[in-house]
């Protein structure tokens, strides 16, 4: 897998474009990946919901739960489905709005210096072999299409949002992503 430096697409990739995103600060190199959980009603997989939620399209009365969120503008670079699919939402080039309020490292606003990268699940429900096959494939793509992020930590959105947010959890095996990028720094 290869990401087109002049777009920052992934290639062969499927596309749902997201306008739930803007410029990065000029000045500013990606350095830190940023692992999410999500799952849309909570606890429900594959039913087409996170697509519409960063596209802002997510029906309020679908779902007592989407009332709470539909009026949210956010998104991710990337989300990785139960069965290891992949989809883009933002160029790698551009700043998704995946973290929020955030701070790591002293750093404040991480969505200007880092790549969200989704997956479909719950803190508590274990992701699936196909998730971490697939997440590792991504990493190793965008270490290899941007030199900054060749010895970047891989961190949970829990290590970015401390108190604010959980994901991806206890259910998130960080020895499984070492183990398939071969040790690399992950949180």
């Amino acid at each position: 897998m290869i990401i087109d430096p002049a777009t920052g697409w992934l290639e062969g990739v499927r596309r749902v474009e997201s306008p739930n995103s803007d410029d990065r600060p000029l000045g500013l190199e990606l350095d830190l990946i940023v692992v999410h959980g999500i799952s849309l009603p909570p606890g429900r997989f594959g039913e087409g919901w996170i697509d519409r939620f960063f596209l802002n399209e997510l029906p309020a009365a679908a779902d007592p739960y989407f009332a709470t969120i539909a009026e949210q503008k956010v998104s991710a670079h990337v989300l990785v489905a139960r069965d290891g699919a992949l989809t883009q939402y933002v160029s790698f080039n551009r700043r998704a709005w995946h973290a929020g309020r955030s701070l790591y490292c002293g750093r404040t606003a991480c969505n200007d210096f880092s790549v969200g990268i989704e997956l479909e699940g719950t803190d508590e429900s274990p992701y699936e072999a196909a998730q971490y096959e697939s997440l590792a494939t991504v990493v190793r793509a965008l270490r290899n299409g941007y030199p900054s992020l060749r010895d970047a930590e891989i961190v949970g959105h829990s290590d970015v949002a401390p108190g604010r947010k959980t994901d991806p959890g206890p259910a998130f095996d960080w020895n499984v992503l070492r183990g398939l990028l071969g040790g690399s720094r992950t949180s």
